[in-house]
């Protein structure tokens, strides 16, 4: 009596879903890099690189990439931050231009109070 097991090639992705492969991506994260160039002749005429990261938030802020906590196009409070520093630096130049303004009416009294 012989018996014979039929065995099926097994492959990195036999019993994963879309979403454990997915899940294994944005886990471990992956890189694409690539350079682009358009030239004619010997004259290069644009370059570009395009380097992309596809990994999940912890993962990203894992390896020091969290720009779009900073990004006031992405976040509220960057955003508020960003107009409170605009209101900020107009007000300090209009100080600043007040200050000038007296120091050039009165320069007598400027001289006077370094003595």
């Amino acid at each position: 009596m012989s018996t014979h097991t039929n065995r099926g090639v097994i492959t990195a992705t036999q019993g994963s879903t879309l979403a454990d492969i997915l899940e294994r991506v944005l886990d471990k994260g992956i890189v694409i890099a690539g350079d682009i160039s358009v030239s004619v002749g010997s004259t290069e005429l644009l370059n570009i690189r395009i380097r992309l990261l596809i990994s999940s938030v912890d993962k990203a802020k894992e390896i020091g990439i969290n720009w779009w906590e900073s990004d006031p196009y992405l976040n509220s409070q960057a955003r508020s931050l960003l107009t409170t520093n605009q209101q900020l630096q107009e007000r300090v130049a209009s100080l600043e231009t007040e200050l000038r303004s007296l120091k050039a009416l009165n320069p007598n009294n400027h001289q006077n109070a370094g003595d």
